[in-house]
């Protein structure tokens, strides 16, 4: 299965879009990824990518800037089925 590599995070492949709020989750689309997260108080959401050889080393943090009522969302090419990612999120809980 094909992941990103520190190599192309670190590319200018790996270009940004606001994308879309819905559906929430992660949506492949066979050109890249939908990130969309909904947070009631966020402050800031980032979206973290991790490297595959060694899951604990985080390769990208990709700030989330488009905002959709409480949806947090944004779209990553070259982003395939299998990356590691998750969020980090800033604001009170």
């Amino acid at each position: 299965m094909e992941t990103i590599t520190p190599e192309a995070a670190a590319s200018e492949n790996l270009q940004s879009k606001p994308g879309k709020p819905y559906p929430l989750g992660a949506t492949y689309d066979e050109q890249g990824v939908n990130f969309a997260l909904f947070s009631e108080h966020a402050t800031a959401v980032y979206l973290c990518l991790y490297d595959p050889a060694d899951p604990a080393t985080e390769i990208a943090r990709i700030p989330v800037e488009e905002r959709t009522e409480n949806v947090w969302h944004i779209y990553l090419d070259a982003i395939k089925p299998g990356t590691l990612y998750g969020y980090r999120v800033e604001g009170p809980y």
